[in-house]
């Protein structure tokens, strides 16, 4: 039985880590009680593409590296959606701006109206892409989802001030790495925790990146490494 990419919608996750030298901190969210997928897990900001995502355009783009290996087993122009997707999805669930000091031209989507407001434009260029996993079949909502690493410094504004957030996740906090775990998460959290671990005190994108796929058929671990899609 084949995947119904119809049902699969693209997303993309933000994991802003915070002192990553010293005393590494995750910026983390609860989901609501009646929210259809995930209830009550603490989770990092993210959510799905938009299609308006694909027309906003971006001060700074992701590195090539990134953008290679986001492309690998993917519609080889997605890699600016997501990326544009995860400074959107950053910005609405915890009001941190990734970004710099901009005015924008012509037309602004609705959903970046705020963003645009703070006078700043989206910059991806201290987006490391990190992880992607496929949401397992017989969930109420599917995704693909790919997660980007963001250091702190990249933020343009407070990082303690989520007065500009939606209600989407609530408890905003920084959580210790060392205590992340102790926290009710989904389990593909815990397994990107793994990975961020691992990646602390890396400051260039990872020369491969863990694929989670989860199909009808099996569950695969890949490895994207950059390939080229094939014509």
């Amino acid at each position: 039985m084949s995947i119904d990419k119809s049902q699969i919608r693209n997303a993309a996750t933000v994991i802003v880590l915070r002192d990553r030298h010293e005393n590494p901190q995750i910026l983390m969210g609860q989901r609501g009680a009646k929210a259809a997928f995930m209830p009550n897990k603490f989770v990092f900001p993210g959510g799905a593409v938009d299609p308006d995502d694909a027309k906003v355009p971006l001060c700074g783009p992701l590195t090539e590296t990134c953008a290679t290996r986001l492309c690998e087993d993917s519609v080889p122009d997605l890699a600016h959606a997501l990326s544009v997707a995860a400074i959107r999805e950053l910005w609405e669930e915890t009001g941190l701006i990734l970004g710099r000091p901009g005015q924008w031209s012509g037309d602004i989507p609705d959903d970046w109206r705020t963003f645009a407001a703070t006078g700043h434009l989206p910059d991806a260029t201290g987006l490391q892409f990190v992880f992607r996993a496929l949401t397992p079949p017989g969930r109420p909502r599917r995704f693909d989802a790919r997660f980007f690493l963001a250091d702190a410094d990249r933020i343009a504004n407070d990082l303690d001030d989520f007065d500009a957030a939606c209600d989407e996740l609530s408890h905003l906090q920084w959580v210790p790495l060392a205590r992340a775990r102790s926290f009710d998460m989904p389990f593909i959290t815990e397994v990107v925790l793994a990975e961020v671990e691992a990646r602390a005190r890396e400051t260039t994108p990872p020369t491969s990146v863990p694929f989670f796929k989860n199909n009808d058929e099996e569950s695969l671990f890949l490895r994207l490494r950059g390939y080229p899609m094939p014509n």
